[in-house]
């Protein structure tokens, strides 16, 4: 198990030198050079040079992605064009948030997702059967953006059930040291601090897993359906094994392998799909700063995020691989 968790993060580093290849000549290959994207309508020849030679853009290409390369391995992403600040500083400090926001989100997605795909596949054919399937596909179809302006809408707005925006009321007194609200309150003993980030979560959290909330439902029936008409299921069955074991051991565990592997996929997508989610709720997280960095031609911070989601997707895909060999001993074996 060990080596092959070495052997996966060794083939990350090709992985993410070829990205940062493309990454630089992406920026390098906007219309007009990086100056000019930069400075927009304000793009002047004596603007532009004085652009070229504070960032080096006027050096040789080789020179260039050396340098930027060199400071990337020593941790250091550039500054932000529009806050002045460390891109590294800036996303720590808004890494917190993103992170908890996915966390509840693949909570209510999983939570919700597994029990009601496999109940839907135990009841084939009947009413709970299309109504999973009718809401799942319901769930694909809504934009992410509508969904969460119509909860804000609706529980916030018209009903005052719920806040609009932020992490925390501005009123709370609580302790911030690992920049994750709801664990920070319940480490320090602050509870109503805790509860009151819990409640902040809520909405956002509910709109960023609605797709991928639908989409492991009709996974998971898919698969239980599948692994349900087995030979080895109906053999089971047949030599008298209890229905506990078969749906337990014989059924859903060996259903979860596609399961586990959207989990996965979905996880990722939870993190780099947070975007539109944090600015409809103006919650501070990496999303609402990467949309932000858009418009303002931030490339340090775009770059920054990029890599960011490609190293992010490949641990997750190492903890999927991981998951496997606990889910089926064949893969552990080979």
């Amino acid at each position: 198990m060990l080596r092959t968790i070495g052997r996966r993060l060794l083939l990350l580093i090709p992985t993410l030198f070829g990205l940062t290849v493309l990454l630089f000549f992406w920026v390098r290959a906007l219309p007009g050079g990086p100056a000019a994207a930069l400075l927009g309508e304000r793009a002047t020849p004596e603007a532009i040079e004085r652009i070229n030679e504070a960032y080096g853009f006027n050096r040789p290409l080789p020179e260039q992605y050396i340098t930027w390369l060199g400071k990337l391995v020593q941790g250091d992403f550039g500054n932000s064009i529009e806050t002045r600040r460390p891109v590294l500083e800036e996303f720590m400090n808004r890494f917190p948030a993103t992170i908890e926001l996915s966390v509840f989100a693949l909570i209510i997605a999983v939570g919700i997702g597994v029990p009601l795909g496999y109940w839907a596949a135990r009841n084939h054919g009947r009413w709970l059967d299309h109504l999973s399937v009718g809401a799942s596909l319901l769930g694909i179809t809504i934009p992410v953006f509508f969904l969460a302006f119509m909860l804000k809408w609706a529980f916030a707005v018209q009903l005052g059930w719920l806040p609009t925006t932020g992490r925390q009321d501005r009123g709370v007194d609580a302790t911030h040291f690992t920049g994750f609200y709801v664990l920070d309150g319940v480490l320090t003993g602050e509870f109503d601090a805790s509860w009151n980030a819990i409640v902040h979560l809520i909405l956002p959290a509910v709109a960023l897993a609605t797709i991928p909330l639908a989409i492991i439902v009709r996974i998971t029936r898919a698969s239980v359906l599948e692994v349900v008409n087995a030979d080895y299921v109906r053999t089971g069955r047949a030599k008298g094994v209890s229905k506990q074991i078969i749906r337990n051991r014989f059924v859903l565990r060996n259903a979860m392998l596609p399961v586990v592997t959207t989990i996965g996929l979905q996880t990722g997508l939870l993190i780099s799909g947070a975007v539109l989610t944090e600015t409809v709720f103006a919650f501070p997280g990496i999303g609402s700063f990467l949309a932000n960095a858009i418009f303002a031609r931030d490339f340090p911070v775009l770059q920054g995020f990029v890599l960011f989601i490609a190293v992010a997707y490949a641990l997750i895909n190492l903890l999927v691989d991981i998951s496997y060999s606990i889910i089926d001993p064949r893969v552990r074996i080979q």
